[in-house]
C-alpha cells in the first residue's frame, strides 16, 4: 500500500533536500571564504584627446572565496560609461567582465577597459573623476579616478 504525502509534508520535504545541498564554501553561512572581498587599486583616466569620449583603467582584487562580476559602471562625467573586452586584437562591449575568486580582474590599455561616452566635460590632467562599480552580488565600490597625461603608461600595478 502507497501513502500519498500532502503538499505540506512536501514542502517540508522539499526544503530539507535543499538544505543538505550546500558545501562549508556554498555561500549559505556568510562566512568570508563564500563571499567576494573587492578593492581597487592603480585606477586612472588618460587626459583624454576627444570631446567626446575617454578610457579607464584599474585593478579590481578580490582576496574572497567567491568570484563577483563587474556589471556596470557611472560616472557624472559621462552620459555613458560601458565596459569594454579586448580578446584577439579586437575590442567589444561586454555585459560583465568576470572577478575570479581569490585574484584581479585588470583592465588596461590594449586590453580589457571602460569607455566614457557623451562627455559632459573634458577631464584635465591633474583633476579627478568619481566613478562608481556595480558588481553582481557585491555592494558597489566608489573610485576617484585620477586624471593622467594621455600617454601615461603605468610600469606596476598592472
Amino acid at each position: 500500500m502507497r501513502r500519498r504525502l500532502g503538499p505540506a509534508a512536501l514542502v517540508i520535504a522539499g526544503g530539507l533536500a535543499l538544505a543538505g545541498c550546500g558545501g562549508p564554501d556554498s555561500g549559505a553561512s556568510g562566512s568570508a571564504s563564500g563571499t567576494a572581498e573587492l578593492s581597487v587599486k592603480s585606477a586612472y583616466m588618460p587626459q583624454p584627446v576627444s570631446d567626446e569620449m575617454a578610457a579607464g583603467f584599474f585593478t579590481v582584487t578580490n582576496k574572497g572565496g567567491a568570484a563577483d562580476e563587474l556589471t556596470s559602471v557611472t560616472s557624472d562625467i559621462a552620459g555613458q560609461v560601458t565596459v569594454h573586452q579586448t580578446a584577439g586584437g579586437a575590442m567589444r562591449e561586454v555585459r560583465s567582465l568576470k572577478v575570479p575568486a581569490h585574484g584581479e580582474l585588470v583592465l588596461k590599455s590594449g586590453g580589457n577597459h571602460l569607455m566614457f561616452e557623451q562627455l559632459k566635460r573634458k577631464p584635465k590632467e591633474g583633476q579627478t573623476v568619481s566613478v562608481e562599480l556595480h558588481f553582481a552580488d557585491s555592494a558597489p565600490v566608489e573610485v576617484e579616478m585620477p586624471v593622467k597625461p594621455a600617454t601615461y603608461n603605468p610600469q606596476t600595478g598592472h
